[in-house]
């Protein structure tokens, strides 16, 4: 295998690493668990430091390991730089600690994953301004827009309603304006889509979820397409610029946002991810016909009130992810009707695990409105859409009959 050529998706994970040296011909990047790292010429420590030439300085900014994992993530996104952090929150974290300032303001999707919600309370009430629109539709996102507007935030399918933004329209209002378009690819991952493709400058993956796949390992990781035109930016500091301008980005998050604020993702888990990442489309064409085949169940089923899902023909948004996504995705949620207890309901399931991990091997499910989203309160929940009987399911790689089965004997109980 050689750079020169164009590998599909999977071979090129697969294979990533080979592509530079690997200790006594491994085929895994190993994993380095030193801290520090030494040189023979002082000198050089001195320009790796000052960024002249490449090289690891210190764990919690860098280490071989983890720098392998970053590759095959910009691989997978079609980016130029990736930074890998312990947790998803701490990549999104990251970008708000190194890239705004007091007086910023940023349009959010008010479709969130419910820690994200909460973090942006937490950077309203540090000078930031934030308002949240309903994405789904291009408008409301331009009429939220102010001249001090800095970053336009969505994900690409809410948790856990699964509503969908204007992802492309989105990205042409932000390219005309000269905003910075920061697109959560989590619930999709890069095999199902590349936010890249609609314009978005940053790209957020939690690598806990399906990419590492397995529910062994946190971390997060953030993206830097190449789209987005730095020298637009106002907040890049002037140390920054020495670095070549699609750069300048990325250099600073991983000043500011990795090694300031240092939530370093560890090798060991780096590794567990990497090699989790390898099986990442084989696990995503089976989850999502699983997801499908569920969900087409439910909805036939009268004793279920609604489910969301983008491939059902029923779904807002089922064209736009007909148009941009290879598959709809393993998560969706349904509510039951009046009378069925959904805790009951749950119970009853024998293969579905409550849990409130997702993209796992595993199905698993999980009452919303309480756990994940009652901190919000039922007036913030409402206004999002969640019932208080939504039950949301990751769907795992379980043979489809018996899934199929298990969500529907516990129908019958």
């Amino acid at each position: 295998m050689t750079d020169k050529k164009t590998y599909g998706f999977t071979t090129t994970i697969l294979h990533g690493d080979r592509q530079k040296p690997i200790e006594q011909g491994s085929l895994h990047k190993p994993v380095h668990t030193s801290v520090a790292f030494g040189y023979t010429d002082a000198r050089q420590l001195a320009s790796v430091f000052q960024g002249r030439e490449p090289g690891f300085r210190y764990g919690r900014q860098g280490n071989p390991t983890v720098s392998a994992l970053e590759e095959k993530i910009t691989k997978m996104e079609g980016g130029i730089a990736t930074l890998c952090f312990a947790t998803g929150m701490a990549a999104i974290g990251a970008v708000f600690q190194a890239l705004l300032r007091a007086g910023d303001h940023v349009v959010s999707s008010s479709f969130l994953f419910g820690n994200t919600n909460s973090l942006w309370q937490t950077v309203a009430g540090q000078g930031v301004g934030v308002d949240f629109v309903d994405a789904t539709d291009v408008v409301n996102v331009a009429a939220a827009l102010k001249e001090n507007t800095r970053i336009v935030f969505v994900e690409t399918i809410a948790n856990p309603r699964t509503q969908i933004a204007d992802l492309a329209r989105i990205g042409q209002l932000c390219a005309e304006r000269g905003i910075l378009y920061i697109v959560d690819n989590t619930m999709t991952t890069p095999y199902l889509f590349q936010p890249k493709a609609v314009g978005a400058g940053l790209v957020v993956n939690s690598l806990t979820k399906s990419i590492g796949g397995h529910g062994n390992a946190l971390g997060g990781a953030l993206t830097d397409t190449g789209v987005y035109d730095w020298s637009r930016f106002p907040n890049i500091f002037e140390n920054y610029k020495k670095a070549a301008q699609p750069m300048w980005g990325i250099t600073q998050i991983r000043a500011k946002g990795l090694r300031d604020f240092g939530a370093s993702l560890g090798p060991e888990a780096a590794h567990h991810i990497a090699v989790g990442a390898e099986t990442l489309a084989l696990r995503m064409e089976r989850t999502c016909a699983n997801a499908k085949a569920l969900a087409q169940m439910l909805a036939a089923d009268e004793r279920v009130a609604a489910v969301h899902y983008p491939g059902l023909p029923s779904h807002p948004q089922h064209g736009i992810a007909s148009e941009l996504f290879k598959a709809y995705g393993s998560l969706f949620s349904f509510e039951l009707k009046d009378g069925i207890d959904c805790f009951d309901y749950l119970n009853r399931l024998r293969i579905a695990v409550p849990a409130s991990n997702l993209g796992d091997t595993r199905t698993l499910v999980i009452p919303v409105a309480h756990t994940i989203f009652f901190e919000m309160g039922a007036e913030r929940r409402a206004s999002m859409g969640i019932a208080e009987s939504l039950i949301r399911v990751s769907v795992g790689i379980e043979d489809t009959a018996d899934l199929v089965e298990d969500f529907r004997v516990a129908l019958d109980a």
